[in-house]
C-alpha cells in the first residue's frame, strides 16, 4: 500500500500519550481518563507514532483518512484556556485570557 495522504495530530498535555498495536490497526491514547481510550483503525488507514505525542495517519483514500483524524482528534479537542488536547500538527489555538482578579 502506498500511502499518499498524510494527517499529522500533536497531543499536549502532562501524561498524554499514544501507542499503536498490531502493525498500525489499533490505537491506544492516554488522555488523562480513569481508562485508555481504543482506536480500530479502518482498512484503508494506517496508524504510527513517532514520539508518545506526535501520530501520523497515513492512506491513499484522503477523506477516510481525513475522517478518522478527526475522530481521533474529537476524544479531546483542544481547549482554548490551556491549549492542551490533541490537535492537528499545523493548528494554531487561540488561546483566550482567564478570568481577571480584581
Amino acid at each position: 500500500m502506498e500511502a499518499k495522504n498524510f494527517r499529522f495530530l500533536k497531543i499536549v498535555g502532562v501524561g498524554f500519550k499514544a501507542r499503536t498495536e498490531a502493525e498500525g490497526r489499533q490505537l491506544f491514547l492516554k488522555l488523562g481518563y480513569s481508562h485508555e481510550v481504543e482506536f480500530a483503525v479502518p482498512p484503508a488507514v494506517r496508524v504510527f507514532c513517532f514520539k508518545p505525542n506526535i501520530i501520523c495517519c497515513t492512506g491513499i483514500n484522503k477523506a477516510r483518512v481525513h475522517q478518522f483524524a478527526g475522530a481521533v482528534r474529537g476524544c479531546k479537542p483542544p481547549e482554548v484556556y490551556k491549549g492542551k488536547g490533541i490537535m492537528y500538527i499545523d493548528e494554531v489555538v487561540k488561546k483566550k485570557q482567564g478570568k481577571k482578579s480584581k
